[in-house]
């Protein structure tokens, strides 16, 4: 099990309803993810919600949904693009932004770890243990990795703010968020003197200090 910050609180309770979707193909398809979801059953959430996506590519629960199924499965790169879109579909949800933060900061983790989604899905499959033993060794980090780490805790931290932009945010919410906040910059903070220079003359996002 992952040791990733967010991954305790990512928003079980915020799947959305999908009683508006007027499709009964899709609605059907969603009802059943959020069955699968509830059980963690993440890949059978994840089949359902991505055939729901290919009828309908539009619908803001799906791409939501399908977000959190890939977070726990732990494909966030793949949750860092349907939650973008789901965010773009409606802004004024704050629980996508969170959950945006979330895929972003563990990408960010498993990119520093050495690890990618291809070495996931190998370790899967039924290997003999010399082959496992390989399939799982981290890669090398090298600093184009860092570089696109550093940039995905910057989204991530933006991801936060959007967040705590909202005004009807529960003040526990608020609380948490902030201690997430702090958290990405520290990691932002450490990683900073291992860019290469050029990077840190050039990068449009300028990582901030510890202090904001």
């Amino acid at each position: 099990m992952k040791n990733a910050l967010f991954i305790v609180t990512i928003l079980f309770a915020a799947i959305m309803s999908t009683a508006c979707i007027n499709n009964f193909a899709v609605q059907e398809l969603n009802n059943k993810a959020q069955e699968y979801l509830s059980k963690g059953d993440y890949d059978a959430a994840i089949g359902r919600l991505e055939a729901s996506l290919d009828i309908d590519p539009t619908i803001f629960e799906t791409n939501y949904n399908l977000g959190v199924a890939y977070i726990n499965a732990e494909k966030y790169d793949d949750a860092v693009e349907v939650l973008e879109n789901a965010a773009s579909i409606n802004p004024n949800q704050p629980d996508v932004y969170y959950s945006l933060a979330v895929a972003q900061y563990n990408s960010a983790e498993d990119i520093l770890a050495g690890k990618t989604e291809d070495d996931e899905d190998k370790a899967e499959k039924v290997l003999s243990e010399a082959e496992t033993t390989n399939a799982a060794a981290p890669k090398e980090v090298t600093p184009d990795d860092k570089i696109k780490a550093a940039k995905l805790y910057v989204d991530a931290l933006r991801s936060i703010e959007k967040y705590l932009s909202f005004d009807d945010l529960s003040q526990d919410s608020k609380v948490a968020a902030q201690v997430q906040l702090s958290s990405i910059q520290e990691k932002l903070v450490k990683l900073k003197p291992q860019l290469p220079q050029a990077d840190k003359k050039q990068n449009p996002a300028p990582i901030p200090s510890k202090e904001g």
